[in-house]
């Protein structure tokens, strides 16, 4: 009966031993995540002492800003993962990418592979200013390419807070959603939150991922969450484990 005076949850706490975190940016000096390998080190840790076991790290590809490609990625994984191994460091560790939707993307998926999460699952993200103009005609060619697109952070699209029907036509139109985890301890706004709360009590979150770019994301594990029902969001959690691996 006082289960309504019971404190909030640390969101650090809700995540399971043997957790799969498929996004990050922990590959060293090859976008706005980890600087340095010494950055990757201290955040690999981190992350380990949370309970992730294994890693689907996820750099930007973002024309004429990240210019990222497979070989660039790949590359940069190899030599990352022989350094983590000289630090006694050995965790499965694979990297995939984050693909914002734009013409140079359209380009990639029809001309050859793309970086994925598993099998097929490919992570994708929008502009913060505006969804692009032949979003859902990406989306269609995309599937029809064979891949399966996972929706990163979809509660940090302001453009969409307003109309949220959008977010059910995103899912009809075949995308599965990542919802970024510190979006529930407000690090990103409280309306931010709120949606994220709204689309974890319809179901529409199919998976999570930390988005660890630095420090201040590692500390903002040791917040409160600001959601009511942690039900959803614990379910989202443990769906990570279908990118198990190795």
């Amino acid at each position: 009966m006082f289960s309504i005076f019971k404190s909030k949850s640390v969101l650090k706490d809700l995540i399971p031993d043997h957790h799969v975190d498929i996004h990050s940016h922990l590959l060293p000096g090859i976008d706005d995540g980890a600087k340095t390998f010494d950055d990757t080190l201290r955040l690999t840790i981190a992350l380990q002492k949370m309970g992730v076991t294994q890693f689907v790290t996820t750099p930007h590809i973002i024309q004429h800003v990240w210019e990222n490609t497979h070989e660039i990625i790949e590359s940069n994984k190899v030599k990352t993962v022989l350094q983590l191994n000289k630090n006694n460091i050995s965790v499965p560790f694979k990297a995939a990418a984050e693909y914002l939707m734009d013409d140079q993307f359209v380009r990639l998926f029809q001309s050859g592979e793309l970086l994925t999460l598993k099998d097929n699952y490919v992570l994708v993200e929008m502009s913060y200013i505006n969804a692009p103009i032949q979003l859902y005609s990406i989306l269609f060619d995309l599937q029809v390419a064979g891949y399966i697109p996972v929706l990163a952070h979809p509660e940090r699209y302001l453009f969409y807070h307003n109309n949220f029907s959008e977010y059910q036509k995103l899912i009809k139109a075949g995308c599965r959603f990542q919802l970024n985890l510190l979006s529930v301890v407000g690090y990103y706004g409280a309306g931010i939150t709120k949606i994220a709360e709204q689309l974890l009590s319809k179901g529409m979150y199919s998976y999570v991922g930390s988005d660890v770019h630095h420090n201040n994301h590692i500390a903002a594990f040791n917040q409160k969450v600001q959601i009511k029902d942690l039900k959803p969001l614990t379910e989202a959690i443990s769906n990570n484990q279908f990118f198990k691996f190795g």
